[in-house]
């Protein structure tokens, strides 16, 4: 993960926006919000049409024909603890209202899905997912908008490079779920797989072009390695000439040409009790890196231009996963081998190439509870060949042309996620704590949660509280300490 700086008050920043449909304003959206609700709701409760039901007609043809509806409404406020201490006008509490909308239709050779996010108080629509697929036998094809997971780990595994992440949500979205698929972002692909007998398969996918990891910057989860592209200029006071300005010029890449399509391999197999897998991809790194150009246009009186150019480094990827069950424990691992462009280590605008991995467990361990643990850890390959760190408070150090966008960095970065669950009440209540801790940084984010589910009801009351190095990753979040209060209703 990028090194993380807390800044402003702010809760999302759309300097790298999402791809959306639109459709009326929040006022007519959230009428036909209601209506679709209930419709569905009354369909599904009169006709079996429920989400998880299928109704089958026949037609000319002897064919089955199968459509589902259905979805969620959920109403959540999240609340910051440094804003409660500023007063009710510091104050907000998200989007509140949200909800879901998922249609699927199929027949015995093919399948489409529609999955529609509804959030009144932003964006009104968007699109989650939509995608066509048509079996063929043993070989199946996938063409759309969708979440494709690779790998075998529960969370922020190496493998899984498809989709890219919002980093606003990250934590928000951690402090009460264990699954992450709500903070990927669909991508447009073309996805086949194809079936080696009952236990093995081969994979292949295409993206035609590219989208980063969303990273705010700006706000109360602005990334610090990417804030100075928020800035209009950099300033300071210099002992000999005064008051310097440069202004900074930021060039953004056009991403969506054929020039960043993406492209991958994957095949899996089960040997005995082992699921194994191997991978292949070649992309981007999905987390930006910069050109600097520092023009100095005259020394008395001083004057200077800085020009950003963004770059998304091009990559290839080797990895492997693992998955079994031993005395007990549900273990899985992964590892690859991250080669960029890089590879004498000392281009600054390049990430060096680097080796990932993370091995995690679960386990019923006693009284009920139930154990997850997971280490990731990403190793630098030519730590030492780095540059300076990119000083955004001294413009003067941009002037020896030898900064680095790892600069500064430490040459490993590990973290540890543990998460400790318990259910009482005939597994209706449950009691969970997750804790992340980044063992470089010494900072950690500990969250707990109290989650309540009864049929298709579910309310969660949980919160993120951040401690440790103010300088590390984790711990420059101190100042976004949050309350989540969630009730969803799933039809």
């Amino acid at each position: 993960m990028l090194e993380t700086r807390d800044k402003g008050s702010g809760i999302r920043d759309h300097s790298i926006p999402y791809s959306r449909s639109l459709v009326p304003g929040p006022r007519s959206l959230f009428f036909i919000f209601l209506f679709s609700f209930f419709s569905f709701h009354l369909i599904s409760q009169d006709f079996g049409f429920g989400f998880d039901d299928e109704a089958d007609f026949a037609d000319s043809g002897g064919s089955s024909f199968a459509f589902s509806a259905g979805g969620e409404v959920s109403a959540s406020l999240i609340g910051y603890v440094d804003d409660f201490s500023k007063g009710a006008e510091h104050t907000a509490l998200g989007d509140i209202f949200s909800g879901k909308l998922n249609f699927s239709a199929s027949t015995p050779y093919a399948e489409g899905v529609i999955k529609l996010n509804l959030i009144p108080a932003e964006m009104p629509v968007s699109l989650d997912e939509a995608y066509m697929r048509v079996f063929l036998g043993r070989f199946d094809i996938t063409a759309g908008l969708r979440k494709l997971t690779w790998g075998k780990a529960d969370s922020f595994g190496p493998l899984d490079v498809i989709n890219p992440l919002d980093y606003s949500q990250i934590f928000i979205e951690m402090s009460d779920n264990i699954s992450l698929i709500n903070i990927k972002t669909a991508r447009p692909l073309i996805h086949a797989a194809f079936r080696l007998g009952d236990f093995s398969k081969i994979e292949g996918v295409f993206i035609p072009w590219f989208e980063p990891h969303f990273i705010p910057r700006s706000g109360k989860w602005a990334v610090a390695q990417v804030e100075m592209l928020a800035m209009e200029n950099l300033s300071m006071v210099h002992p000999q000439f005064g008051l310097i300005t440069i202004p900074i010029t930021v060039h953004e890449p056009e991403t969506t040409t054929f020039n960043y399509a993406q492209a991958g391999l994957r095949f899996t197999t089960t040997i005995g009790s082992a699921d194994l897998g191997a991978q292949y991809y070649y992309g981007r790194l999905p987390q930006p890196s910069a050109e600097i150009n520092v023009n100095v246009i005259s020394m008395i009186p001083f004057d200077a231009e800085s020009e950003i150019t963004v770059v998304y480094n091009p990559y290839h990827q080797i990895g492997f996963d693992y998955a079994q069950v031993l005395f007990g424990f549900n273990t899985r691992a992964e590892f690859a081998v991250n080669i960029t462009e890089d590879l004498n280590g000392d281009d600054g605008s390049v990430y060096n190439p680097f080796i990932s991995w993370s091995l995690g467990f679960d386990r019923d361990i006693a009284w009920g509870i139930n154990l997850n643990i997971q280490v990731n850890e990403s190793i630098r390959l030519m730590h030492s060949k780095l540059g300076d760190e990119i000083d955004a408070d001294n413009p003067m150090s941009l002037m020896n042309g030898n900064f680095d966008i790892e600069g500064g960095r430490p040459g490993t970065a590990t973290r540890l996620t543990a998460a400790v669950s318990r259910k009482f009440f005939r597994e209706e209540l449950e009691l969970r704590a997750a804790v992340v801790w980044g063992m470089e940084d010494r900072d950690c984010a500990i969250m707990p949660a109290f989650i309540w589910s009864k049929d298709n009801f579910r309310a969660s009351f949980s919160g993120g509280f951040f401690a440790g190095n103010t300088n590390g990753q984790l711990g420059q979040y101190r100042d976004n300490d949050f309350l989540k209060i969630a009730l969803i209703y799933t039809f």
